[in-house]
């Protein structure tokens, strides 16, 4: 199996594998059941002998049951993983209820999240969003102080704007931005990424599948009970032409030899440096196949035809990340 490489995560930031591993689907979310714990836990380890050690979780995935799972995996071997920790989603069940980001909030979080991950300091801890219910300068200022008891190593930021990015920037220095991209969501090119590599920061980015669009293995329609329906994206003649767009992909990954779902990371990966793809997986046997992709070099000539055929605004519909 491909040994993954190391990359320093924003400007003279902490090293961290340039593949991660996201952790949520392993937990119930969105309605759905846990996977298997015994195997989820396994996955995280191979993944850590593989040498990805960037995992990420949120404390409202599962309701803590994300990081119980993180934490009984990394058990004696803590300092092989890098734990980011998403924190500020109110659930009751499956459903979302808004957003708590007050310092008093911040301060009870990470008391659970310490408990739950087995360990007296996370790697990088991060707002889930920002909706402007409390101040940034309290949001940004709590973490602040969170690091300089040493609860926390580094701060980081996710789905916000350019604006909000460069505002948390100048409160305290920002390690890593987390954000969905891959070829069918192309919309932080303009000014989100910009940013980011202008202040240094580095970007952590989810969902490189486009939510199942790009494995070519979805069909139209959806079945009734797929997350998916809720997205207009994935709704009637829209799904039905962004997958014929689709075939493009398809046809270059055979051409190569790969899949679909290789390519799409693989073009992440390819958008530098700085940029880590986050691939959610919660069995053994995926790793290998989202490892190799990340060998994957692409020409000229096909970047160019990925890129005009998947063009910002190419794919109809929205999805949570458009908001």
């Amino acid at each position: 199996m491909t040994t993954i490489t190391k990359i320093a995560l924003g400007n003279n930031g902490p090293l961290v594998s340039k593949l991660g591993l996201g952790c949520m689907r392993m937990s119930p979310v969105w309605g759905s059941k846990a996977s298997d714990e015994n195997e989820s836990i396994a996955t995280i380890q191979m993944a850590l002998d593989t040498g990805i050690n960037f995992l990420n979780t949120g404390d409202f995935y599962g309701a803590g049951h994300n990081e119980l799972l993180v934490g009984k995996a990394i058990k004696g071997r803590r300092e092989d993983a890098f734990i980011s920790v998403k924190f500020g989603g109110i659930f009751y069940g499956s459903q979302m209820l808004g957003l708590d980001l007050r310092p008093i909030a911040i301060k009870n979080f990470i008391n659970y999240s310490l408990v739950r991950l087995g360990t007296d300091y996370i790697d990088l801890y991060q707002p889930c969003r920002m909706d402007n219910s409390v101040p940034m300068e309290d949001i940004i200022g709590t973490i602040a102080d969170l690091i300089k008891e040493g609860k926390v190593r580094h701060l980081g930021v996710s789905e916000i704007t350019a604006a909000q990015l460069r505002q948390a920037h100048s409160l305290h220095p920002l390690t890593a931005l987390e954000i969905g991209y891959s070829l069918a969501d192309r919309q932080i090119e303009s000014d989100l990424l910009p940013t980011a590599a202008e202040l240094g920061i580095g970007v952590v980015a989810f969902a490189n599948t486009a939510e199942g669009l790009l494995t070519g293995n979805m069909k139209a329609p959806l079945a009734a009970d797929a997350y998916q329906n809720h997205f207009s994206r994935f709704q009637g003649d829209n799904l039905v032409k962004n997958l014929e767009k689709v075939e493009v992909l398809q046809q270059m990954a055979k051409d190569k030899g790969y899949t679909p779902t290789q390519l799409a990371i693989a073009w992440v990966n390819a958008q530098g440096n700085h940029i880590m793809p986050l691939v959610s997986m919660s069995r053994r046997a995926r790793l290998p196949e989202n490892t190799q992709a990340m060998e994957i070099t692409f020409t000229a000539n096909e970047l160019n035809t990925l890129n005009t055929h998947f063009a910002p605004g190419a794919i109809l519909g929205s999805t949570y990340l458009h908001r």
